[in-house]
């Protein structure tokens, strides 16, 4: 479904990914792990088209996507909910889900889309009427997710869907994600916390300084020592 090859980027003079590749099959939960600053979140916003790469090819469903516009990734099936949620906070829960039927408005019915976003999310049916400012992070999250699910996508890039949570709302967002796999969508997260990694995640990539230096289940990580050291903490 989703190839990345052999991807460079530079950020101004800033060598930011080397050679990185990857790929997610349909109806995989790939785990991109790496501490901060290690290039996961360039390695999705270069899937979705802000950075352009110096070299390597970003491909989906076998065509190339690098070098197209955001908005153009987007109408093609892969949905986005950045690390900042970047909510419209003018607008309601209601209207930021309604706006990506908007956005993408091929494929199922709108109210279709739109419904499942809240079954998958049924806490943010309590907010409907609740603009940004009075949203809470995790409500924030919870609403981000739902917005790039609304998009009717096939793939789901999650940038630390699970960052700055308390304890409380973590379970909310994660079986919300739970939900989505079950429906047969492609996601890619992007995770600083190795504990926050789903057990159903089928595949584990961790990155370090803008290199892929593992691929391949998650219960093997823990089995190279320098993999091991960067994820840190006791196996799960």
């Amino acid at each position: 479904m989703l190839t990345v090859t052999d991807v460079d980027v530079f950020i101004q003079t800033s060598h930011i990914l080397r050679h990185v590749s990857l790929e997610v099959g349909a109806r995989e939960v790939i785990c991109l792990v790496g501490r901060n600053g290690s290039g996961k979140t360039t390695t999705l916003r270069t899937i979705m088209g802000y950075h352009r790469p110096r070299a390597g090819r970003v491909e989906f469903r076998g065509q190339p996507i690098h070098g197209r516009r955001t908005h153009e990734i987007a109408l093609l099936g892969l949905g986005w909910a950045p690390e900042d949620s970047a909510i419209f906070s003018d607008l309601t829960v209601a209207e930021n889900i309604e706006i990506a039927t908007w956005t993408r408005p091929g494929g199922r019915p709108a109210a279709e889309r739109i419904e499942l976003a809240y079954d998958v999310f049924p806490g943010l049916r309590r907010y409907m009427a609740r603009k940004g400012p009075a949203m809470s992070g995790g409500e924030r999250k919870m609403l981000s997710i739902a917005r790039a699910l609304a998009l009717d996508p096939e793939l789901l890039l999650l940038d630390e869907p699970f960052e700055g949570l308390s304890p409380a709302i973590i379970p909310a967002v994660s079986l919300g994600i739970a939900a989505i796999t079950r429906l047969g969508r492609a996601i890619l997260i992007a995770e600083s916390n190795i504990h926050h990694v789903p057990d159903y995640t089928t595949r584990l990539y961790v990155i370090e300084r803008g290199e892929i230096i593992f691929d391949g289940p998650p219960d093997d990580a823990w089995r190279d020592t320098t993999v091991s050291r960067i994820i840190g903490g006791a196996p799960r």
